[in-house]
């Protein structure tokens, strides 16, 4: 008995030792995971993009600006002219935090009054929200007590008891930073990405298995012809997932559809294109379904971690965002999010269109050139 248990193990190892492809992406799982995580997930966000909107034009003005980007947690990348630009670049996603100044702001803290200074933040992420309300609190009541100390200083001891710097921090989208509406739109993204590569990476795999491919070998259908029979049924099968998907978070989650869901499905349409091109990819290298099945770990990982559907993409390192922005599912997060919580339009989103277009037409005309209609 003792033997046959050792006989069996040893076949085991052998067996596993000539499948080192399976063997090394089960090794080295755990290394991207941990490295993944450590590397780029961070909770604490800095470096937000800002636009301000400066009617002072003051030094008192620049004094707090000032403040704000010594802080390291704004990046005062806009100056605009107008309340709109604000709300653009917002809606956008180009910013995440306006800064707005009243025209008056360095008279009234001259006569001693009460000014107030609005900040607008993007609270679709609550994280990102989070870290710039409090960090511009923390600036405001510094900026009182500095103000007040040097009023003290020049008036012998008389200054006014109430704080003269009031910033007033308005959250758009989500004011009551609730975690469910940022976190189920994105979830909805990876689940219609994992699903469509899963399932396509193993149609190709699987029938290679059973035999069946011989079937299509020796029909007179042509590669683009296979590919597309394949992918079509595939589609109408994520938009039913995607419609069921959105009804549960509607009814669970109270989450807000403020855009054109009509929209959403089509700009949809593009990024299952590319995923569904991505399975077709997988399928062609991949030679048993269980190579299939972790070869695509290797995408939903760096996948859900990079791609803001958990963390929010500006706070990772610059090496961790030009990863990100080459993943498929950081534009189709940002499309649902913007259209789902904002309510914004194609104006706003053709740039992501046309890069899930570029990605779609590159991982299609990919896997339609590596499936060659013959065995092995």
């Amino acid at each position: 008995m003792r033997s046959r248990l050792l006989g069996m193990i040893r076949k085991e190892f052998i067996q596993m030792w000539r499948d080192r492809f399976t063997l090394a992406m089960m090794l080295f799982m755990p290394m991207m995971i941990l490295g993944i995580i450590g590397w780029a997930v961070n909770t604490d966000v800095k470096h937000m993009p800002t636009a301000v909107f400066d009617q002072s034009r003051t030094p008192e003005s620049r004094e707090l600006l000032h403040a704000f980007t010594n802080s390291q947690y704004f990046n005062l990348d806009y100056h605009v002219d107008s309340y709109e630009q604000i709300a653009r670049l917002i809606d956008s996603s180009r910013a995440k935090v306006g800064i707005i100044f009243p025209p008056d702001y360095a008279r009234l803290l001259k006569q001693q009054r009460v000014t107030q200074v609005q900040v607008i933040v993007d609270a679709s992420d609550p994280l990102v929200a989070t870290s710039a309300i409090n960090a511009a609190n923390a600036i405001g009541q510094v900026g009182s007590m500095r103000i007040v100390s040097e009023t003290l200083q020049r008036s012998a001891g008389r200054a006014t008891s109430t704080a003269p710097l009031d910033v007033r921090v308005r959250a758009w989208y989500n004011p009551d930073l609730v975690s469910a509406i940022f976190i189920i739109p994105g979830l909805l993204g990876f689940i219609l990405m994992q699903t469509t590569i899963t399932i396509t990476a193993m149609v190709v795999v699987r029938e290679r298995e059973r035999g069946t491919l011989e079937a299509l070998i020796v029909s007179p259908l042509r590669r683009w012809e296979l590919m597309i029979g394949k992918i079509v049924p595939n589609v109408l099968v994520a938009y039913a997932q995607m419609t069921f998907a959105l009804v549960f978070g509607v009814w669970i989650f109270d989450i807000p559809i403020r855009g054109s869901l009509f929209l959403l499905y089509f700009l949809s349409l593009f990024f299952i294109m590319g995923t569904l091109g991505l399975g077709i990819l997988l399928s062609t290298i991949a030679r048993t379904q269980a190579q299939a099945m972790q070869m695509s770990y290797f995408i939903f990982i760096p996948s859900v971690y990079l791609s803001g559907v958990l963390f929010p993409v500006e706070a990772m390192p610059p090496l961790a965002k030009t990863v990100a922005y080459i993943i498929p599912l950081t534009y189709y997060v940002e499309i649902i999010r913007g259209i789902i919580l904002k309510g914004i339009g194609i104006s706003y989103l053709w740039t992501h269109l046309l890069v899930l277009t570029a990605i779609g037409v590159i991982l299609i005309t990919t896997s339609i050139l590596r499936f060659h209609k013959k065995l092995g």
